[in-house]
């Protein structure tokens, strides 16, 4: 029995040896979807990028670096993600026995009562006496696939492929969590400069409200005066308790970020004092496969559709099985482990191709290759995607800092044009509207410089997560 057995394996393995050949090409990733530079960068060939820094290395401040750690330790999002991973890794895993053998150990034992008159019964009582045989049987059974067609091959690597796409996917997520804690902290720090600009206006509306009034006694204005002075007063005011409840909401989004419940978050530094970064070497397009997790995860996604085809066009063509079985039997369970009287064993190997159900696999490959063709679009989308995320930071990190400059100019005429409005009122040489109208600007520029300060922060911050940055 072994000399069979030991036979039908080498027939198949020759067999195997000598059909196996890969029955479906891959499609390739599409070099063409990449442009030659980022629209709106400096046309160089230097391959490095800011999105090579680790994310403790971009960020300098300490508040953002606690708050960013506290997120990717404790983000649930994230933890689900690394589960993800885990499952993958699994069934990667488990991928890898496609070759082995399914070996299964096997006890039966059965009972038959033929009829007295059917010709099985007739012998038996003859031959035996007795009107029912017993059967024991206890063995090991094994059944194995030829890979010709590299069907198994397939299955592995798509399995593979899935589990790289599942820690790209949280790479993805921890790029996107690390820009929004960032960002959401650049919000806060202006939020409480807005904040204080709002009091120093109050403030401000005071003193001028004081004038106005002994102005007033001395009829030297109307009351008119002092309700337009009073009104604009006010208006400060209101910004106030508004700047405080988007303040609170602000900290709430970054506690859910960092995976803990809402409560305040420390400030140690101000608006003012943090650098905006002047750093924007992106590198060239083409490495985006390497840094970028959403467009590595594309890239994969096609691999596992080239896996699939392969899969499917396999299911197309004959499928060598070998089943072999052997153990002990005996009707007599005195005899059942009687050696080697009792032992037997079966071999059998057999090619089957798919008749009735051909339509049904054909479909299924055909529908394979759409879905590859897909994969090769929706790499391209998110090659596109990307390209275009980080054209629109580059040119949000220019025009910013232009806009920043020309804003500054303005605060600082405003800031002296109070003074001397102020002045000249005082002296009766200019009119209470041109005094409000001018702390109203000062107001209103000021807190746009605040709000430009922190969209430059974002800009930066944007620009290193379009690029791929924030996941080492």
């Amino acid at each position: 029995m072994r000399k069979h057995i030991s036979k039908i394996v080498m027939v198949a393995i020759l067999i195997t040896t000598l059909v196996s050949c890969k029955v479906s090409k891959d499609i390739e990733t599409p070099k063409d979807a990449f442009p030659e530079n980022f629209r709106n960068a400096s046309v160089s060939t230097d391959t490095k990028s800011i999105a090579d820094l680790e994310w403790k290395n971009f960020f300098t401040e300490k508040d953002i670096i606690q708050l960013i750690d506290s997120a990717v330790t404790r983000n649930n999002d994230l933890q689900i993600a690394t589960k993800n991973i885990e499952i993958a890794q699994f069934r990667f895993t488990q991928s890898k026995w496609g070759n082995i053998p399914q070996a299964n150990l096997f006890v039966n034992a059965s009972t038959s009562n033929p009829s007295d008159n059917s010709f099985t019964g007739m012998n038996l009582n003859q031959a035996l006496g007795q009107k029912h045989i017993d059967d024991y049987s206890a063995g090991v059974s094994l059944s194995w696939e030829a890979d010709i067609w590299g069907k198994i091959r397939n299955q592995k690597k798509g399995a593979y492929a899935n589990y790289l796409q599942s820690e790209e996917v949280k790479k993805a997520l921890q790029t996107t969590i690390v820009a929004n804690v960032s960002k959401g902290y650049y919000n806060l720090l202006m939020l409480d400069a807005q904040l204080d600009i709002a009091k120093k206006n109050v403030q401000l509306n005071d003193s001028t409200s004081k004038i106005i009034k002994l102005k007033y006694d001395a009829g030297q204005v109307t009351s008119l005066a002092i309700q337009q002075s009073e009104a604009q007063k006010l208006n400060a005011a209101q910004l106030i308790p508004l700047l405080e409840q988007n303040i609170a909401i602000q900290e709430n989004a970054l506690s859910v970020l960092t995976g803990s419940f809402p409560n305040s978050k420390e400030r140690t530094i101000r608006l003012g004092s943090v650098e905006v970064k002047n750093n924007v070497s992106t590198g060239i397009p083409s490495s985006l496969v390497s840094r970028r997790p959403d467009v590595k995860s594309a890239e994969l996604a096609l691999k596992v559709a080239n896996a699939n085809v392969g899969i499917t066009k396999a299911d197309l063509y004959p499928a060598l099985r070998i089943t072999a079985q052997g153990g002990v039997n005996s009707f007599e369970t005195s005899n059942w482990f009687n050696i080697p009287a009792s032992l037997f064993g079966t071999v059998a190997g057999g090619l089957t191709q798919p008749l009735l159900n051909s339509k049904k696999v054909r479909t299924q490959y055909n529908i394979a290759k759409v879905e590859r063709e897909k994969a090769v679009l929706s790499f391209r989308q998110a090659v596109l995607v990307a390209v275009s995320e980080v054209s629109d930071a580059l040119v949000k990190v220019e025009k910013l800092q232009q806009q920043e400059s020309f804003l500054q100019q303005r605060v600082k005429t405003l800031q002296q044009a109070i003074k001397n409005a102020n002045l000249l009122f005082q002296n009766g040489m200019a009119e209470y509207l041109e005094v409000l109208s001018a702390q109203a600007n000062l107001l209103q520029s000021e807190l746009e410089l605040a709000n430009i300060k922190r969209e430059q922060l974002s800009a930066n911050t944007e620009l290193y997560r379009a690029l791929g940055g924030g996941w080492k």
